[in-house]
């Protein structure tokens, strides 16, 4: 009885034992399990990355096409400005010629007021080839003429309507001490209408058939112009070296180096 009740004790502590502190079989098959499933099946993890990276290149070339598309939109401002800037500067030449040609002719009108023609004097012969000055003519209708072009453009603004009057005065008088002056008007009326063949043809006139006239030099100034707008850079900048070179002291000079220092 003694043996039987130790074995029977013993076998009740074994099986106490086993069932309160059971072997942790259970956890190293888990691991087992998860291990054996990332090694069945490697490609999930690799179409993973595959598309994690696609994901990264295709967001890094749309940043880069955002940021190409803003560079050329800096870019097309820049250019714009410059061509803003340019125009504004083009412009503020124009206004700066026309102030100058208005102040030359009311500086002719001021010295024709002050000395006038004696009631008894004879009056000059006419002269065939033209001069230099702009003074009034003996002619009176050739005055009124000349003064109906002019006041088409400095009073009345009628820009298109004085285009005929000058060129009518310019066929009725061709010999006029006034005719450099009345090509040149002309010939800018002409430029501001973009009709540079025209406007040209009258600049040369005045540089050629009055050399001593003092629109020369404004004239060559136009004639660079022309030329800027025709794309001309060489026959423009032959010009506006001849104005500098001739007309050192002219106030058109300084406008021609300042395009000469553009265009080089």
């Amino acid at each position: 009885m003694t043996v039987k009740y130790t074995l029977i004790a013993a076998l009740t502590l074994v099986h106490t034992s086993v069932g309160a502190n059971p072997a942790p079989v259970t956890d190293l098959n888990r691991n087992n399990v998860v291990v054996n499933n990332a090694m069945a099946s490697p490609s999930g993890s690799i179409e993973q990355r595959l598309a994690t990276l696609e994901r990264i290149v295709e967001a890094r070339t749309e940043a880069q096409l955002r940021m190409a598309q803003q560079l050329q939109t800096l870019l097309d401002e820049v250019s714009e400005l410059r061509g803003v800037t340019e125009t504004h500067s083009y412009q503020l030449d124009e206004i700066l010629q026309r102030q100058r040609d208005l102040y030359q002719e009311i500086d002719r009108r001021v010295s024709a007021i002050q000395t006038p023609v004696a009631a008894n004097a004879v009056p000059a012969p006419q002269v065939e080839t033209p001069v230099a000055t702009s003074s009034y003519s003996s002619d009176v209708s050739e005055n009124d003429a000349y003064d109906k072009a002019v006041n088409m453009v400095l009073k009345d603004r009628r820009y298109d309507a004085a285009i005929p009057e000058f060129e009518t005065f310019i066929q009725t008088y061709p010999n006029s001490s006034y005719a450099p002056n009345a090509h040149y008007w002309l010939g800018q009326l002409l430029f501001n209408n973009n009709e540079l063949a025209k406007a040209k043809t009258h600049f040369e006139r005045v540089v050629n058939n009055f050399p001593q006239s003092n629109k020369v030099a404004d004239a060559l100034l136009k004639l660079g112009q022309v030329a800027e707008r025709e794309n001309q850079k060489d026959a423009a900048l032959r010009y506006y070296r001849e104005l500098v070179a001739k007309y050192s002291t002219a106030t058109s000079a300084k406008l021609a180096q300042d395009r000469i220092d553009a265009l080089k």
